[in-house]
């Protein structure tokens, strides 16, 4: 049973940086196409950032450039770390991967079957 546990969530203030990052059980990073996709309060059809198999990252517009997806296949993990965050950034950031698609043609949630519980990235001005 494929099972995708979160961690690094936390609060910080405006400007701040953290790291996500998500460990993978019954499942192998790297082999498929996996991301983070967030959720933030009052928004819908929420999107983040994705890593294909053969390393491609693709990026939803407003954090291109301050947040990086990145995957440690030596210790299956796969990471998001978040740099100069805004209280627009506030929402729960979900580990996702994906059944059997080695690519993700945006970073949006439809390419992906296995969720993680959740991290939540609390941000104040």
């Amino acid at each position: 049973q494929v099972q995708l546990v979160e961690s690094g969530g936390d609060s910080v203030q405006a400007g701040g940086s953290l790291r996500l990052s998500c460990a993978a059980s019954s499942y192998t990073f790297g082999e498929r196409c996996a991301g983070w996709i967030r959720k933030r309060p009052g928004k819908e059809g929420e999107g983040g950032a994705i890593i294909q198999a053969d390393g491609v990252t693709r990026y939803e517009d407003s954090i291109e450039g301050r947040l990086h997806i990145s995957q440690d296949n030596v210790k299956n993990l796969l990471y998001l770390q978040m740099n100069s965050l805004t209280p627009e950034d506030h929402g729960m950031y979900y580990c996702a991967a994906s059944l059997n698609r080695r690519t993700c043609n945006s970073p949006t949630a439809g390419y992906f079957y296995y969720w993680g519980q959740g991290n939540q990235v609390t941000v104040s001005s």
